[in-house]
């Protein structure tokens, strides 16, 4: 049975009617390799256009357990695309200043401008998820996010930005395995945290908190998306689909110049 994807803005989802192995059509990765080499070209074709416009922003949203796959689904779907029009923001823990202001101050300063592509890697959601499942704020504040997500996305898509956002869904099970190819490869070792080991303790406390941010969140103009990411593989496949659905759906096209090149004779 297929398995949908997108969040319908008014549902109430589970994660654990999520296979997070589903992988399509696609039963082995060979299998996908085609089609993921094409899909990162005509992402990086489909980017250098959009910046060329400079009509709409891109934003894409990435929130997942630790070694759910942030960092390599940047990295692979992201692959041929123009630095110069894409940037990757990671929020960590806020500074004084951050504090100092409302909990979206940060972000909204980091939203990408009209032709860029904007990734941030966590995002303004870790306000109802770590927040809430470490009792960081009162109830009374955080539950009110929601609502503040919602008309700050909106006010975002009103003026061109257009919004993608990714749950990478992973299973406990898969966590624990990346977290011990962590221990014994050299080149993923710095990535390890004893904290990572402590939030696993309040796994159930974060499928939780994301049932809701997603449920509460999902709209008409900003819509989650569930996206199996246990094979590594399918998950960067579908994401680049999804991408590339979106960015085609924007008919966009290349600016009329403004010089008549039939007149300009280069010596």
């Amino acid at each position: 049975m297929a398995q949908k994807l997108i969040v319908e803005p008014g549902s109430k989802i589970k994660l654990g009617n999520y296979d997070p192995d589903y992988t399509g059509e696609y039963k082995r990765k060979k299998d996908a390799q085609d089609r993921m080499d094409e899909i990162v070209i005509e992402v990086g074709e489909l980017q250098k256009l959009m910046y060329a416009q400079s009509k709409y922003a891109l934003l894409i949203v990435l929130q997942a357990m630790d070694s759910g796959g942030k960092d390599g689904t940047i990295r692979r779907v992201m692959s041929e695309v123009n630095p110069q029009g894409c940037v990757v923001t990671s929020f960590k823990v806020p500074s004084v200043e951050d504090l100092s202001h409302d909990f979206l101050w940060r972000i909204h300063k980091a939203t990408p401008q009209r032709g860029m592509i904007g990734i941030f890697n966590r995002s303004h959601y870790e306000d109802v998820l770590i927040v809430r499942v470490h009792n960081l704020v009162p109830k009374e504040v955080w539950s009110k996010r929601y609502e503040h997500i919602n008309y700050f996305e909106k006010m975002l898509v009103e003026n061109n930005t257009i919004i993608l956002k990714f749950y990478l869904h992973i299973s406990k099970d898969e966590q624990k395995k990346r977290f011990e190819e962590r221990l014994i490869d050299p080149s993923k070792l710095w990535k390890f945290s004893e904290a990572d080991i402590r939030e696993r303790e309040y796994w159930d406390d974060y499928m939780e908190a994301y049932e809701e941010a997603i449920n509460k969140c999902s709209t008409e103009w900003a819509p989650w998306h569930i996206i199996p990411a246990n094979k590594k593989w399918y998950r960067d496949l579908f994401i680049g689909e999804i991408i590339i659905e979106k960015l085609k759906s924007l008919k966009m096209s290349y600016p009329k110049p403004h010089i008549d090149p039939s007149q300009i004779i280069i010596k």
